[in-house]
């Protein structure tokens, strides 16, 4: 265990001891004052709209034993003889430092994943893989950016093998990332759209997700997925200077899939590596996007020296974070596929296309993607496309941009009588109720601030 100490947070940080034991050793690191434990350390952070520095006495009351601020105005320092306050410039770049240090302290597998579309799907299938052999770290929920994923790290305790997500919105924000992380395994899943509108094209998305790179190991490797277009142009540049391996459905990779057979249940296919092994996989997950997850999953078990039978037990053993293509039924006996952690157009397709495989009524929720900029109505309307191409039943939309869903969706043949159109989720619960019936299969998916997490629900307390 890689143990950190208030002299190792000033050194780290260039901080300064206000009060306190340089010796005081330092296990867990809070920046949430309603969840903080006995004998934390409590990291002020200052907002948009909050200040956490002037949260410090509620921390020291609930029973946190450090603070480290960077605002100490109007502290009466002799109120608090038994802690430990240490003032830093900046309490979120302290944070990366002294996460920084922590991985320093760790000679362990890391794998950092990052993509446009896939990334906690693709973290969950790697991490299911890793269970088999490894005591495993793995980033929790959304905490993938600069605040949660050096809080992260400061989770390790006696894992040997870690697995992280890595978010951005701009340019420079995964070289942060990554120079922290130090990965020796790095992951892009695809470039697609997401983020296209602060960007401004899929080349800079690609430029962006690149910045991965940065922090890899000297001995590093990075997976690609040789079937996205920006990705499989790029391979014979990174090839010269990485170690480059890739995974595929289309393309010549270094795991390919094919035989891909699916039903509700699930997808069977047959993985074979470069060297013509072959393994007969399967996955409880029916959409192409599962297919790739499994190929990254297998391949990196194979880096790290799992065995087959282990890595195959890892992937049909899959468990998805809540609210990702995760499979409900409420008192009615209507089922839900609750896919409402986000949305993007390579997401919200691949969704449309798990959903057209059913027999049952099919029914489409679709909220509004954003971030999409001068695309979004472009990319709306491809998903309105889909819907047609998927033989959806009865289309939902929620929120301004998804209503170029419909649009095109009516434009194609969609029946008129079939499609309902809300500008916000509360507005959809008095329909759905009358709506619903056993047996339909309801998709609900869209951007996290559309909230349509609420209707889901609102649907399961159905009866």
């Amino acid at each position: 265990m890689g143990n950190i100490y208030v002299e190792d947070i000033v050194r780290e940080c260039n901080g300064e001891l206000i009060i306190g034991d340089y010796k005081k050793e330092c296990i867990n690191f809070c920046k949430d004052t309603r969840i903080i434990k006995e004998n934390d350390v409590y990291i002020g952070i200052k907002g948009e709209t909050f200040d956490g520095n002037k949260f410090y006495a509620d921390a020291f009351d609930k029973g946190a034993s450090v603070c480290i601020l960077d605002n100490i105005e109007n502290i009466d320092v002799n109120k608090y003889k038994d802690k430990t306050i240490i003032k830093v410039d900046d309490s979120i770049i302290a944070l990366g430092k002294i996460a920084s240090y922590k991985r320093s302290l760790y000679d362990i597998p890391v794998i950092a994943i990052t993509g446009s579309v896939g990334k906690t799907s693709t973290k969950d299938m790697i991490t299911s893989v890793l269970k088999t052999k490894y005591n495993v770290l793995k980033t929790e929920g959304n905490n993938n950016n600069n605040i949660g994923l050096p809080l992260t790290i400061l989770n390790l305790r006696n894992h040997n093998c870690m697995v992280l997500e890595m978010g951005m919105n701009h340019f420079g924000e995964i070289s942060y990332l990554t120079k922290i992380a130090r990965p020796t395994i790095a992951v892009i899943t695809n470039i697609g759209t997401a983020h296209i509108g602060i960007l401004g094209s899929r080349e800079n998305i690609l430029k962006a997700k690149l910045e991965v790179l940065e922090g890899l190991n000297q001995n590093g490797v990075l997976f690609i997925n040789n079937d996205n277009d920006l990705l499989h142009k790029e391979y014979d540049k990174l090839k010269n200077k990485y170690n480059v391996k890739t995974i595929g459905i289309d393309n010549s990779s270094d795991y390919v899939a094919y035989n891909i057979e699916e039903d509700i249940t699930g997808s069977s296919f047959v993985i074979e590596d470069k060297n013509k092994n072959r393994e007969d996989i399967k996955v409880n997950i029916a959409t192409k996007s599962f297919v790739y997850n499994s190929l990254m999953g297998y391949a990196i078990g194979k880096e790290l020296n799992i065995d087959n039978a282990l890595i195959k037990k890892g992937i049909s053993n899959l468990k998805l974070t809540a609210h990702r293509l995760e499979k409900k039924v409420n008192k009615k006996g209507t089922i839900i596929i609750d896919d409402t952690y986000n949305a993007s157009y390579d997401s919200m397709k691949s969704a449309l296309e798990l959903l057209g495989k059913n027999k049952n009524r099919k029914i489409a929720i679709l909220g509004s993607m954003l971030e999409l900029g001068d695309y979004s109505e472009e990319i709306h309307r491809e998903i309105g496309n889909d819907v047609v191409n998927n033989n959806i039943d009865i289309l939902i939309t929620v929120g301004n941009l998804a209503s170029f869903i419909k649009d095109e969706a009516l434009k194609k043949g969609f029946n008129s009588q079939n499609v309902y159109s809300f500008d916000k989720q509360e507005e959809t619960y008095e329909l759905l109720n009358n709506l619903l019936k056993k047996d339909d299969i309801v998709l609900i998916k869209g951007s996290h601030s559309i909230n349509l997490v609420k209707v889901v629900e609102k649907i399961m307390n159905f009866i």
